[in-house]
């Protein structure tokens, strides 16, 4: 069916496949047309909404591989700041855990990869084009992603405790304060610091801990 038909008819299907959300069919048509016609009138703008249809159906791999053609190929096209931003997004799908997305587990502690790789990928939009209408929700998502980061921390830190690794669990509640300071998680990394310093007997570096905590969150239950 797709054979028979021109580049024109071929993109109509695809917009109209897009607009009743059928995104995995929209892919094999903008898939087949981008094929067909790399260098035609709707080239850039198929691959574009092959990045989106590829992303909504659920096919990251496809859709990373179209993102990273389309802005080495495109480099100053004017929508290239949007395959930036969707490179942001498709990452940040990756990241998910199926768990997490069907059974309402927090699995904190899973792989970091792709979220870090998703924080990059926004950053990247925000240096190279500030003035991005894309750029808002990048800086947003940006802010997640770090209270994500600093949860898997904290989590692999409590895993750490319960082996009574202490040292390896205090490291993790330092990386926390030095790289997530502006997380809701750095009250937990000082309690985790102080309870790992005293296990170790440390006590400069539990009492430095100590001060921290109750400067910044007199109310800690650490400070009785």
């Amino acid at each position: 069916m797709l054979a028979n038909k021109g580049a024109e008819s071929l993109y109509e299907d695809a917009k109209n496949a897009m607009k009743i959300g059928n995104y995995s069919n929209a892919a094999t048509i903008l898939s087949a047309l981008d094929s067909r016609y790399p260098f035609g009138p709707y080239s850039n703008q198929v691959q574009l909404d092959l990045i989106y249809s590829y992303y909504k159906s659920g096919k990251y791999d496809e859709a990373l591989a179209t993102i990273d053609r389309f802005t080495r190929l495109n480099p100053n096209h004017s929508d290239v700041d949007y395959a930036y931003y969707m490179r942001g997004l498709v990452n940040m799908e990756f990241d998910k855990n199926f768990f997490q997305d069907f059974f309402d587990m927090d699995r904190a502690d899973r792989d970091t990869t792709k979220a870090k790789e998703a924080f990059k990928d926004f950053e990247n939009l925000i240096g190279k084009f500030p003035e991005s209408k894309y750029a808002a929700d990048a800086k947003k998502r940006m802010v997640f992603i770090k209270d994500r980061l600093a949860r898997y921390e904290i989590a692999i830190a409590r895993y750490y405790i319960k082996r009574e690794a202490y040292i390896a669990a205090a490291n993790r509640g330092q990386y926390v304060l030095e790289y997530f300071s502006d997380t809701v998680h750095v009250q937990e990394a000082l309690e985790i610091m102080v309870e790992c310093y005293d296990s170790l007997g440390l006590d400069e570096l539990k009492n430095n801990a100590l001060e921290t905590l109750r400067i910044n969150y007199p109310n800690s239950d650490v400070l009785g």
